[in-house]
């Protein structure tokens, strides 16, 4: 019988589940995978493509990335507990961003001797936990650990269908060494998924009810944060809500909905739509305004639609649902578009709030983008966020965001071409989620923009040697205003007239003297400046951009930025 080690069973199996890389961070539990490696490679079995990353999260980073970029769920493999605690951050962001990521970590050898693969150093003992998947059980939509070899193929086939399901998510698989040290038979290990994943229907009377409050609405209001689907259901959003006049808010969006540039963009804000909407549309929303700041109208119809309307994984979340439609927002939105096709329209009215939403969108803009091309004082982060907009304009571009540029300041128009970072808040994703997606679509052009503690976050030596081991020419924007401007801004929120917002420096927030990050970035061999002068911004740019598209090196902007 052919057979080969668990280790080595466990890639091949995931090749044939269509997984293309394992951002792979090794240790001593993992001579067998190791091993099963180099036995797949002297067989000449096809494998996915195993990647030594220095880091945990910015191997969960950039399985991320891949998945954005690619629409494919890709693994990751860690070392035992304190691999999987690293990666912990990562799996947090995945799933409240319903991205698929099949995650394993080795498990300490639980045998002291005399098996193969029993303990042999100190670590052994040191790493054993009662319950190790409890670091990242309530990211996981599903978890379980590796019993017997001959397992491999059918948990992995479950694993991967409940990753891709709706909603999607991460999912985890424990491996033990000893057991990853037997041998299973190969047969069955290259065939078809075994297991189909789940894609939800929208409801016919939920998705019927949403259509004919949205066509009768006179102040109909759309509040999308995690897009609209596909690149199909994209470009049919942005025509659906121009046919129908509807507004459409990007509060907080980590994915973009709809071009910055269209007419019924009315930007970042709900607040005035919201006051004034008698139906509103929540696409995707994990939270679509302020509570104690944004209020409805008390007669407001409310829908929500997304993958899971009601985000039923979060503790808390009490915003009202008149309507509910479920579904992979690819699928609802076309649905949605379909079901309001028949219905009665009162043009006269629809083209008079669509010349309204034109001027109001317009206004927005042109106020925003004028505020930031104010530069008397220095160099704002809005002024950067102009400046690369205008850079990008015509390219084939990506911006992944971590309190760094700013949307609608920034022209974003493509599908893709913006993501922020997820509402979990674990720094450090933009950079590996920059590099994922440049390995997914390498001729695109991949910019990560953050703040400088996100870049440390980021564990940047790290991800610039990934970026030069494996030639991926990212370009990288430090918005570098020493401080943790989130926290400031979210004490001067809650205590405007307070001691700390009084105080020269307030206490826990500044991150001074800076370290010069281009030194970071020049010792894996990157292009880097550093730029304080506002009349440096755009041709700074301008030079990174021709680094990273025609000599395709990475490169680094260090800018000095006023805080917020």
């Amino acid at each position: 019988m052919d057979t080969m080690t668990a280790g080595g069973a466990i890639f091949t199996r995931l090749k044939a589940l269509g997984v293309d890389y394992v951002f792979a961070n090794s240790g001593t539990d993992f001579p067998p995978v190791i091993e099963g490696l180099a036995e797949a490679a002297a067989k000449e079995i096809a494998l996915p493509r195993a990647l030594v990353i220095p880091h945990e999260h910015a191997a969960m980073g950039m399985a991320h990335g891949y998945y954005l970029m690619s629409g494919r769920s890709q693994a990751v493999m860690l070392h035992t507990n304190v691999g999987l605690s690293n990666g912990a951050t990562g799996a947090i962001n995945a799933a409240c961003e319903h991205v698929p990521i099949l995650l394993m970590s080795g498990r300490t050898p639980v045998t002291e001797e005399k098996r193969f693969g029993a303990r042999t150093v100190p670590i052994a003992w040191g790493q054993e936990m009662r319950d190790q998947t409890a670091l990242v059980r309530e990211a996981c939509k599903w978890d379980y650990e590796l019993k017997f070899p001959e397992q491999v193929g059918g948990l992995l086939d479950r694993a991967w269908a409940i990753a891709n399901s709706t909603p999607k998510g991460p999912v985890y698989l424990s491996l033990p060494r000893e057991t990853l040290c037997e041998a299973t038979p190969r047969a069955g290990l290259e065939g078809p998924p075994s297991l189909s994943p789940v894609a939800v229907a929208p409801d016919a009377a939920a998705l019927a009810e949403a259509a004919r409050l949205l066509a009768g609405a006179e102040r109909p209001l759309v509040i999308a944060q995690r897009g609209a689907g596909d690149a199909a259901s994209f470009t049919a959003f942005g025509r659906w809500v121009e046919a129908w006049g509807i507004a459409v808010c990007s509060w907080w969006a980590t994915h973009l909905s709809i071009s910055t540039e269209h007419p019924c963009h009315v930007g970042a804000d709900p607040g005035p739509w919201l006051a004034e909407a008698d139906v509103v549309l929540v696409l995707d929303c994990l939270a679509p305004w302020w509570p104690d700041r944004h209020a409805l109208r008390p007669d407001a119809r409310v829908i929500h639609m997304g993958p899971d309307p009601l985000f039923s994984r979060f503790p808390v979340r009490n915003f009202r649902c008149d309507v509910a439609v479920a579904g992979e927002s690819a699928v609802t939105v076309p649905a949605l578009i379909d079901a309001m096709a028949g219905l009665p329209r009162d043009e006269a009215a629809i083209a008079a709030r669509r010349a309204r939403l034109a001027e109001g969108s317009e206004a927005t803009r042109r106020a925003a983008r004028e505020k930031a091309a104010d530069v008397r004082r220095g160099i704002t982060k809005a002024y950067v966020s102009l400046c690369l907009g205008e850079a990008l304009d015509g390219l084939e571009a990506s911006v992944f965001s971590e309190l760094g540029t700013q949307l609608g300041t920034l022209k974003r128009s493509e599908y893709r071409s913006w993501f922020q970072e997820p509402h979990s808040g674990g720094l450090g994703w933009s950079f590996p989620c920059a590099l994922g997606a440049q390995l997914a679509e390498p001729d695109r052009i991949c910019v990560a923009t953050m703040g400088d503690g996100s870049y440390m976050f980021a564990n940047p030596t790290v991800c610039h040697q990934i970026a030069e081991a494996l030639a991926l020419p990212v370009l990288v924007i430090v918005l570098n205003n020493e401080e943790w401007g989130a926290v400031r801004a979210s004490v001067a929120g809650l205590y405007p007239g307070g001691h700390a917002a009084r105080a020269n420096e307030m206490p826990l927030t500044a991150l001074k003297p800076s370290p010069d990050f281009t030194q970071t970035a020049a010792a894996s061999r990157a292009w880097s400046r550093r730029v304080t002068d506002p009349a440096e911004v755009p041709a700074a740019i301008a030079a990174a951009l021709t680094v990273v598209c025609e000599e395709r090196r990475q490169a680094l902007l260090d800018i000095r930025v006023l805080p917020d």
